[in-house]
């Protein structure tokens, strides 16, 4: 069942993704072809509509298809980046991280606190070595002009705090804790579709299920893959964002992309964790793995960094090898050790990486870049979610000079996303907080719907904190056009195949 509410402007659907299609097909330039529905695509096509450029967006699969919906769903502040002496890139993190948090995404970004529990295995240099870090991450908040209100310093905890951030930790020569705090995503895809339908209320077309082929840097040939009928479309500039995927785009790209890989509990197999669970990984100085809590009741453990040579699979996935790294370093600080059968569900992602020379991925910068191709495509590659904001600014500005376009400003680092809202507004809008975390402002939109229709109050399938409105509005106002962008993007319901299978029929219900 969907929803008979008229769509706003920024409302995305099958009826406004088909007339968007056939007014393409008039034959008029476009300013600005932006090809890649993920974090920086969409980024790319709100700061181009939002400078009043006629921008386009298409789409081979669905909004946050690749790398962007496999993220860690934290918004970093670069402290890891700190340590390799990446001071420019930690510092464009913090301040990106404060726009997100602050200013553009208040209601989809919250504080995280994250503890490093101080145990026996963790000697003296190591500690030193967190506790400096955590510092230099506080100078990072300051210099970046996030008030302590909204990221508290770091400091040092007691063994009880720890326990109550944590408390599977084990208890044995626990001396307490370091305590920081960076951001957090409520979901990295959720925030994909926020950007999708911002662009979308700014002005951009942006289509899903449309893959772009012959790409120039001027033109494409756009193919509905969901009815085989192409067109073609001429463009001032072509942005290609497609990821891991852009040498497929562009073949004078060479990339080299790494994984990483995040295993999925139940919130009870942590004990009611409130906090990141930082462990220093053994005989590294600067990396460490993390657990904290997720949507749908549940824990994201992560994260490895491993080379992923040959082909770009659609859903990349976890390895033996990954899994049991992940496992045997968090139960260095746990009382009970986690088992494989405590694993739920599991999500890798590829990190689209520039191929700089011959060391390790881990090592290679995540600063991006915006490349212009011998045939005037302009690439933006790189970078991380944090940043996509700011890897768009530059994408924009290279094609508005590539091009020669009358273009405004950028406007994106003061421009409110759909939903935005924080502060006594937010505590004021009559709907569960579960709604409000997902859907800011339109929450109470979504209430509406169970109130209209009574069978969509209830939940999706037994135990998921989905509701069939959920659906409704996905497929009303969030451009879903199948039962897999329910399960796999508008929700996280698909990260656990028992939760998918439960919830199926009424995701396929939702388009009857």
């Amino acid at each position: 069942m969907t929803s008979n509410s008229a769509p706003s402007s920024s409302a995305l659907n099958r009826e406004r993704r088909q007339r968007e299609l056939t007014a393409l097909g008039d034959g008029s330039t476009i300013d600005l072809l932006v090809i890649g529905g993920g974090i920086t695509g969409v980024g790319v096509a709100l700061d181009a509509a939002a400078r009043g450029l006629r921008t386009v967006l298409v789409e081979k699969h669905d909004f946050a298809f690749g790398t962007s919906r496999w993220s860690s769903k934290l918004v970093h502040g670069g402290l890891r980046y700190l340590a390799s002496g990446g001071v420019g890139i930690a510092h464009e993190s913090a301040v990106e991280r404060d726009i997100l948090l602050t200013r553009t995404a208040p209601h989809l970004t919250r504080a995280l606190p994250q503890v490093v529990p101080l145990l026996p295995s963790i000697g003296t240099a190591q500690k030193l070595l967190v506790r400096t870090g955590f510092l230099a991450g506080d100078v990072l908040r300051r210099t970046a002009g996030t008030p302590a209100s909204v990221l508290p310093r770091s400091r040092r905890v007691a063994a009880a705090e720890a326990l109550r951030l944590a408390p599977t930790v084990r208890r044995s020569g626990l001396r307490g804790g370091l305590l920081a705090w960076d951001g957090q995503l409520v979901d990295d895809a959720r925030l994909v579709m926020a950007i999708a339908r911002t662009a979308a209320r700014e002005g951009a077309t942006v289509l899903t299920r449309v893959e772009a082929v012959d790409v120039t840097g001027t033109s494409a040939t756009l193919r509905d893959t969901l009815t085989g009928e192409t067109l073609s479309v001429t463009a001032r500039s072509v942005v290609n964002a497609t990821g891991v995927w852009a040498d497929q785009v562009d073949p004078s790209i060479e990339l080299r992309p790494s994984r990483g890989t995040h295993l999925v509990f139940d919130a009870a197999a942590f004990g009611g964790l409130t906090a990141s669970l930082t462990v220093p990984i053994p005989g590294s100085t600067s990396r460490f793995i993390f657990a904290f809590p997720a949507a749908h009741n549940r824990v994201y453990l992560g994260l490895t960094d491993e080379e992923a040579p040959g082909p770009v699979p659609d859903v990349p996935h976890a390895t033996d090898g990954e899994i049991d790294f992940l496992l045997d370093t968090v139960n260095t600080v746990l009382r009970e050790p986690l088992r494989r059968s405590d694993i739920r569900g599991s999500f890798a992602g590829l990190r689209p990486l520039l191929r700089t020379g011959d060391d390790s991925t881990a090592d290679i910068s995540r600063e991006h870049a915006v490349l212009t191709s011998p045939t005037g495509v302009i690439t933006v590659v790189g970078g991380k979610l944090t940043t996509y904001r700011k890897m768009a600014e530059d994408a924009v500005d290279a094609a508005v000079g590539h091009a020669r376009l009358a273009a405004a400003p950028c406007r994106t680092r003061a421009l409110p996303l759909v939903g935005a809202v924080s502060g006594a507004e937010r505590d004021a809008i009559e709907a569960p907080p579960r709604l409000v975390e997902r859907y800011g402002s339109e929450a109470a939109a979504v209430l509406e719907l169970s109130r209209q229709h009574p069978t969509l109050a209830a939940e999706v399938a037994p135990g998921v904190d989905v509701t069939g409105a959920e659906f409704a509005y996905a497929v009303s106002h969030e451009g879903a056009l199948d039962e897999s962008d329910l399960l796999d993007r508008r929700t996280r319901i698909g990260l656990v195949d028992t939760d998918r299978k439960a919830a199926e029929p009424a995701a396929l219900a939702a388009f009857v």
